[in-house]
C-alpha cells in the first residue's frame, strides 16, 4: 500500500527481486522512504511510513510463530513503542542470480490433507 505497485507486477532494474524482496533491501539499507509512493510524499510522516513497513516485514516472516498476531498489528501501528526485529523474509534470497522459493526447509512443517464428502 505505501509503494502503490502490485507484488505480481513489481520489477526493479538493478536486481531480480520482487516488491518484497525490494523493501527488505530498503529496509536493511535504512532507506524505508524510497519504497513510497510518489503521491504520499507530500504528505507523509516519516515515523508512521517506516513503522508500517516496519510492522509489514514482521507480518511476512518465513515461519508463522514468529509473525505477530493481528491484535498485536494493531497494537504496533498505533503506539510508539520499540519494535521487534524483523528476520529476512520467506521468498528472498540474496544470491541475485537466482529467483526461486525455498520449500525444502519448510516441507516437513505442513501436512497436506485431502477432504472427501460422505
Amino acid at each position: 500500500m505505501v509503494s502503490g505497485k502490485k507484488n505480481r507486477e513489481f520489477s526493479h532494474e538493478d536486481h531480480s527481486d520482487n516488491l518484497l524482496g525490494h523493501a527488505w533491501r530498503l529496509y536493511k539499507q535504512g532507506r524505508y522512504t524510497e519504497l513510497m509512493c510518489a503521491s504520499l510524499r507530500a504528505s507523509y510522516v516519516i515515523p508512521e511510513v517506516t513503522r508500517s513497513i516496519h510492522v509489514t516485514l514482521l507480518c511476512v516472516q518465513h515461519h508463522t510463530k514468529d509473525r505477530p498476531t493481528m491484535l498485536s498489528v494493531l497494537l504496533m501501528l498505533v503506539s510508539d513503542g520499540a519494535l521487534p526485529t524483523p528476520k529476512q523474509p520467506a521468498f528472498f534470497s540474496e544470491d541475485e542470480s537466482t529467483c526461486k522459493l525455498d520449500f525444502a526447509s519448510s516441507l516437513d512443517e505442513y501436512t497436506i490433507t485431502e477432504l472427501y464428502p460422505r
